[in-house]
């Protein structure tokens, strides 16, 4: 039979629609077996089973006798197999004596599948194994090209579950990060926050949160943090620091010790080739607007005070979680009077980009701030927001997470 219109044969017969691989197997030595284009009287088809170290038998068919459902061929009974793996085709006589006494002399045995390694040995999930009154040359020709065919079908049906499984995976991760992120907008007291994450992929290294502090719900814990690598690692990170500060203000933990304690664990949890930025501020019911606040490495929030027109930074108070288990982080202070607003941010904000590699920088952010302290917490974040998307809308060479979290004291 030409080659070519071979390949065309199996590969239309292996483009239909299987629920198993095994279906698809079976399909295939059916038609080998029924067509007089193949001259092939039997089939089976066969898996390796790596517990057994044998190959098991799923199915037959063809003018043979019956062999017993789930026979084994152990591999150490049959040296030719080893062969398979290099040869993808052997043609041999039969050596099992149950199968001689079911009418089996002499076989074709193709390997089909990916390979498994057994020891210091691999051998292909599958055997394809057929009985012809021609065991030659041209049928090891054939099988080599149906074994071929149906190892490309075989891979190119687990790279497609493989992707529905990531893509089911992704979707799970999305949903769980979104019912871990808090609602945008939250009043206590006088304050009005307004936070919002944008992720520059399918999920987000970035993080924010608003956490009820003390029995009588006293205090607010403010947080934004920013896992430095990208994607589901990223995500997964941001997500376990974010759990871990919940569960320590619910202990009501003062802000040096919780901020030790979290970067034993970033340190100890995670790669070493993994860190985080966070940024945790308390407000509290005091009237003088005090605000308790830790940095660790987390971009400057910037702090614009009403009265003198003027912006003063909350620095870092420590390093970025990670690297280093022993790294002491303090505590330091600001007092919000009434109209002053308070601007948390990622890098993915100060570090967007146009076109010109030209950076969005803090002398931008600032201005925009300027321009918007008459506003609300929440058009405050979007017009920041909006200026920053405009500003690298032309193909930026770079893009990452962005986070801003708001915080404006109304007048008393």
């Amino acid at each position: 039979m030409d080659q070519k219109r071979l390949l065309k044969t199996i590969d239309s017969i292996a483009s239909g629609y299987f629920k198993t691989d095994v279906e698809l197997l079976q399909s295939v030595v059916k038609e080998l077996v029924m067509s007089s284009k193949f001259n092939v009287t039997g089939g089976r088809v066969w898996k390796l089973s790596q517990s057994k170290k044998a190959y098991r038998l799923l199915f037959q068919t063809g003018n043979v006798q019956k062999i017993p459902d789930d026979f084994l061929l152990p591999l150490k009974e049959y040296p030719l197999f080893d062969k398979i793996a290099n040869d993808r085709t052997i043609l041999t006589d039969e050596t099992n004596k149950t199968l001689i006494s079911k009418g089996i002399f002499r076989y074709s045995a193709s390997g089909v599948g990916k390979k498994i390694s057994l020891g210091n040995k691999k051998y292909y999930e599958y055997l394809l194994a057929v009985n012809s009154d021609n065991i030659d040359e041209d049928l090891r020709y054939t099988l080599n090209i149906v074994a071929t065919v149906l190892t490309s079908r075989l891979k190119e049906r687990f790279l497609l579950q493989a992707r529905k499984n990531l893509i089911q995976d992704i979707d799970k991760a999305k949903e769980l990060q979104r019912s871990i992120l808090p609602e945008h907008a939250y009043k206590f007291h006088f304050y009005e926050i307004f936070g919002v994450t944008v992720p520059a992929d399918t999920v987000a290294g970035d993080f924010y949160d608003y956490l009820k502090i003390g029995e009588d719900e006293e205090r607010l814990g403010v947080v934004v943090g920013d896992a430095a690598s990208k994607g589901l690692a990223a995500s997964a990170e941001a997500m376990y620091i974010s759990g871990a500060i919940r569960m320590a203000s619910t202990f009501q933990i003062k802000i040096t010790p919780m901020m030790n304690r979290i970067n034993q664990l970033v340190n100890k949890i995670f790669s070493d080739d993994k860190f985080s930025s966070l940024f945790y501020g308390e407000l509290s019911i005091d009237k003088k607007g005090l605000f308790l606040y830790a940095n660790a490495g987390q971009n400057p929030p910037l702090f614009y005070h009403k009265k003198n027109k003027t912006f003063s930074t909350l620095d870092p108070t420590g390093p970025l979680l990670g690297p280093a288990p022993n790294s002491r982080y303090e505590t330091d202070s600001i007092n919000f009077k009434p109209g002053d607003v308070l601007v948390i941010y990622s890098d993915g904000v100060v570090d967007a980009a146009n076109e010109k590699y030209e950076f969005y920088e803090e002398k931008r952010l600032r201005k925009i701030i300027q321009s918007s302290l008459h506003l609300s917490a929440k058009e405050i974040v979007h017009s920041i927001l909006d200026d920053v998307i405009k500003f690298e809308t032309s193909e930026p060479g770079y893009q990452d997470d962005k986070t801003i979290v708001v915080i404006k004291r109304n007048d008393e």
